[in-house]
């Protein structure tokens, strides 16, 4: 008898494994931590997301430790080493002023990242609220919104960018602005199109039944609803983000010289394309694979967190 209760003890598995396959979770915070770990499970199962979920990571550690991986100073200006093809002592070569343009895309990518993560923590919170708002509610506080939101829409991102930036004057955080208010009514289109699916659900009437005010059910149950819907347009947003931030910095409107933002870079490096390819190529790459890399991996969360797809 003992023999078979060791036995038995043996077999049954245990650990973290164990833990997260288990099929009756023991708590909720057990289910959501299963539910995150399959999500991971698809989200690693898809190359393409994996790939840019990757580049983004390498970005990120590359931004935050800019200090310890750069090997000059980004604003320290040599003129006798001026236009200096790519070589063991200036790993990406240097600029018209002899500044590392290694170092300088290790800061860029500082103030790119900076520029899409703030950004994208304004536009969402707006957009995810007018949109819930304009979709439970409905009658004239929707006819309302949305004609704003038509309005918005009515123009291409960065025609818009490029009217609110003029009007505010050129500088990162009036980029920032320029850029939010031009980038939240497609959220909040999605929201409003995913309060209405939701609006009529059985829960969402016995919310009603037990006297949840408007104010409660929008914040409290429709808004968590909305919510993965948002994270996935909101990560196929960052790459238009970045190429309206580099297009503002190209034009002179965003960030300005000396900064190394790439849009700057790149604008200060369109008078040697032919002669120093560098100096424009490769911000203008570093532009281009973040963005695929966001655009990637957003893919790939629609995969994990859309129920319509996958």
């Amino acid at each position: 008898m003992r023999d078979q209760t060791l036995t038995s003890d043996t077999r049954s598995p245990s650990g973290l494994g164990a833990w997260l396959r288990a099929p009756v979770p023991t708590s909720p915070f057990h289910a959501r931590v299963q539910q995150l770990w399959l999500q991971w499970r698809q989200l690693r199962a898809n190359p393409t997301a994996l790939f840019g979920l990757i580049v983004i990571v390498v970005i990120l550690v590359a931004a935050l430790f800019a200090p310890l991986l750069a090997t000059h100073d980004i604003y320290s200006q040599n003129l006798a080493a001026r236009l200096l093809a790519p070589s063991s002592e200036h790993w990406l070569g240097t600029d018209e002023l002899g500044r590392d343009v290694y170092s300088r895309l290790l800061f860029g990518a500082r103030i790119t990242l900076y520029i899409a993560l703030l950004t994208t923590v304004i536009v969402a919170p707006i957009g995810l609220i007018v949109g819930t708002t304009a979709g439970y509610l409905g009658d004239w506080v929707d006819t309302v919104l949305m004609r704003i939101v038509d309005v918005f829409l009515a123009f291409p991102n960065l025609i818009l960018a490029l009217a609110f930036v003029a009007a505010l004057g050129p500088g990162i955080e009036n980029a920032i602005i320029a850029i939010s208010l031009a980038s939240w009514p497609p959220i909040a289109r999605l929201a409003r199109a995913e309060t209405l699916t939701i609006r009529n659900s059985d829960y969402i009437a016995a919310m009603r039944l037990q006297g949840a005010s408007s104010l409660r059910i929008i914040f409290g149950h429709i808004m968590p609803m909305c919510i993965p819907s948002v994270v996935v347009r909101v990560t196929l947003n960052m790459a238009a983000i970045i190429l309206t931030a580099a297009g503002l910095g190209f034009l002179g409107l965003g960030a300005q010289p000396p900064s190394p933002e790439w849009g700057t870079m790149l604008s200060s490096g369109r008078e040697f394309v032919m002669t120093s390819w560098w100096i424009a190529a490769i911000p203008g790459f570093a532009i281009l694979l973040t963005s695929l890399a966001f655009n990637l991996l957003g893919d790939g969360l629609r995969d994990v967190l859309d129920p319509r797809h996958g």
